[in-house]
């Protein structure tokens, strides 16, 4: 049997900005994108926003009407990530397996620390109570015997809790909850489990099998098995030096973009961003994803694996108009509000395999680490494309936010 945690900061980036800022203590508190910029909703909010029925996404006009003396403060990425590296490092001291979910939570498998630090449930309050003195936060934190389990413990009691589930109380805890709370279970699949009659997790815990692979497929089995508390899957070991699965970046521009030439700007500029990123970390990106927001909200993403390896710019920007002219056509479709440009299915620079194209290749990535180099010392704007430089409008914010370590 084994002891997992899932570790949940509660209103991470508000919690952090009100530790940063103790005036804020007291205060309904919402982080926000730049109104001036059009990313004016709301990224997180405080318990005291959340009480007044402020919503993560909602605009900064709705949030106002629901809450009048909200405080709205910007982002702080730096910081958030210095938190989290010491919330992380504080979770390593029960455990070397820690396997982050996102920044501001994961799972831990003190299964091995028992004997040490006492049962799952002790160590749950220890590290809470150390989050709070040491960093000024709260956690909640789920212990069960499996990693969905776990995560549904941490979500069931918020803020500062624990919650135990165990093979005897499971049912009674999460059979009731909305199905919707299982991992897994997305969007589209809420709403065909609706049509299915399956509104919570015992619903689905209790549906038949044979029924269920034939209307989502090879998912029914894992899915069936979240329900009814069995899963195997372990809790990978933490490694300091995270290596992302994918990276990416997205933006959404001051005004809609009604030309092709706009969001090819964009989507330069963006793809610029991913490749010294992906060259940061030694990597190669074997395919290329696009998403698209259009004015009216609704959105689409499409990917395409490019059969080459790549953390060249020039490359990334290719496949990404490509997939843009595949998805968009701007004399009949809708404005552009928002794109974001991705790559994925990553791998180590260091087992490229060798192509005719090698010596070509040679030379542009030589290019453009000079010119990273040379960005480094002047700052991002002192050398740009022509087509970001006629398109700075569009293309300004999304630079000055994005290039930090490149200013002067």
């Amino acid at each position: 049997m084994r002891t997992i945690l899932h570790c949940d900061a509660n209103n991470f980036y508000a919690s952090v900005e009100v530790k940063l800022n103790p005036s804020l203590i007291g205060v309904p508190v919402a982080v926000s994108g730049n109104p001036e910029m059009r990313h004016g909703i709301i990224l997180a909010k405080s318990n005291l926003a959340k009480a007044c029925g402020v919503q993560t996404g909602d605009t900064l006009w709705q949030a106002k009407q629901k809450c009048p003396n909200i405080v709205f403060v910007p982002p702080h990425y730096d910081e958030y990530v210095e938190f989290s590296n010491k919330l992380f490092d504080l979770y390593t001291e029960y455990t070397d397996k820690v396997e982050p979910f996102g920044i501001d939570e994961c799972w831990l498998d003190c299964t091995g620390s028992t004997m040490l630090f006492g049962s799952g449930e002790s160590i749950a309050d220890m590290i809470r109570q150390r989050v709070k003195d040491e960093l000024g936060i709260t956690v909640s934190v789920g212990v069960a015997h499996t990693k969905v389990l776990a995560k549904l413990g941490s979500d069931y009691k918020k803020p500062d809790a624990t919650t135990v589930i165990t093979q005897d109380n499971y049912r009674d805890i999460v059979w009731k909850l909305p199905v919707s709370d299982l991992l897994m279970v997305g969007r589209k699949t809420t709403k065909l489990f609706s049509k299915l009659g399956i509104k919570t997790i015992g619903n689905l815990a209790q549906f038949d099998k044979e029924l269920l692979r034939k209307y989502i497929g090879i998912n029914a089995d894992k899915l069936s098995s979240y329900a009814n508390g069995i899963e195997i899957e372990s809790v990978k070991h933490y490694y300091k030096k995270h290596i992302p699965d994918s990276i990416g970046n997205s933006t959404t521009t001051p005004r809609d973009m009604i030309r092709r030439e706009e969001a090819m700007a964009i989507i330069t500029s963006l793809s610029e961003m991913i490749a010294v990123r992906l060259r940061k970390f030694g990597l190669l990106a074997n395919g290329v994803g696009l998403s698209i927001r259009y004015s009216t909200l609704d959105g689409t993403h499409k990917t395409n694996l490019i059969g080459f390896s790549t953390n060249n710019a020039e490359q990334i920007c290719e496949e990404a108009i490509k997939l843009l002219d595949n998805m968009h056509n701007f004399s009949i479709d809708t404005p552009i509000r928002q794109i974001g440009v991705s790559t994925y299915k990553l791998t180590s620079e260091r087992i490229r395999q060798s192509t005719l194209f090698d010596e070509d290749l040679d030379k542009q990535e030589k290019l453009e680490k000079s010119v990273d180099d040379i960005r480094r010392k002047y700052g991002y704007t002192s050398v740009q494309k022509g087509i970001v430089l006629k398109h700075k409008d569009l293309c300004h914010g999304l630079v000055d936010k994005e290039f930090q370590p490149f200013k002067k």
